[in-house]
C-alpha cells in the first residue's frame, strides 16, 4: 500500500515537470502585449484594469483603464464584480497583476488575463499610452 501510494504521487509529481504546465496558467492567462491588447479589443463584456497605485497610474495608463491598486481592499471589488465578464489586470511588470489575477480566479472569476511584462512590457511594443492627467 505504501509503494503504491509513492508510486502515484511520483507519477504526479514528474507528470507535472514534463508537461511543464504552470499551475497558475490553469487559472489565468498570462499574455504578451500583442496577445492581451487583442483579447481585450475582441472581448463583449471586459474590464480593463490597472493594478498599479494611484499615484502611478494617474501618470500614465492603458487607454480605458480603470484603477483598483493592489494594495487595496480586493475582496471588497471582487465582491461587487460581475463574474461573467472578461477581466483584463496589468501593473509596471506583471508581478502584481499575476498576484491580483490568482486572487479574482480564486474567487471564481472564470476570464482572467494578466499582461506578461505589464505596463513596461506594452511600452517596448510601442503601443498606445494614455498620458492625460486624471485627478482622484
Amino acid at each position: 500500500m505504501k509503494s503504491s501510494a509513492a508510486a502515484l504521487f511520483l507519477f504526479l509529481i514528474l507528470s507535472g515537470i514534463c508537461t511543464g504546465q504552470n499551475p497558475d496558467s490553469l487559472k489565468f492567462k498570462s499574455v504578451q502585449p500583442a496577445e492581451f491588447r487583442a483579447a481585450y479589443e475582441h472581448s463583449e463584456k471586459a474590464l480593463l484594469i490597472d493594478v498599479r497605485e494611484f499615484f502611478e497610474y494617474k501618470k500614465s495608463r492603458l487607454t480605458g483603464a480603470i484603477n483598483i491598486p493592489s494594495s487595496g481592499n480586493l475582496s471588497a471589488a471582487s465582491d461587487t464584480l460581475d463574474r461573467n465578464m472578461d477581466y483584463f489586470f496589468y501593473c509596471t511588470s506583471g508581478f502584481r497583476s499575476k498576484r491580483v489575477a490568482k486572487f479574482f480566479s480564486g474567487k471564481g472569476f472564470l476570464n482572467i488575463y494578466s499582461l506578461d511584462g505589464g505596463i513596461m512590457a506594452w511600452k517596448k511594443e510601442n503601443l498606445p499610452i494614455d498620458r492625460k492627467r486624471v485627478k482622484r
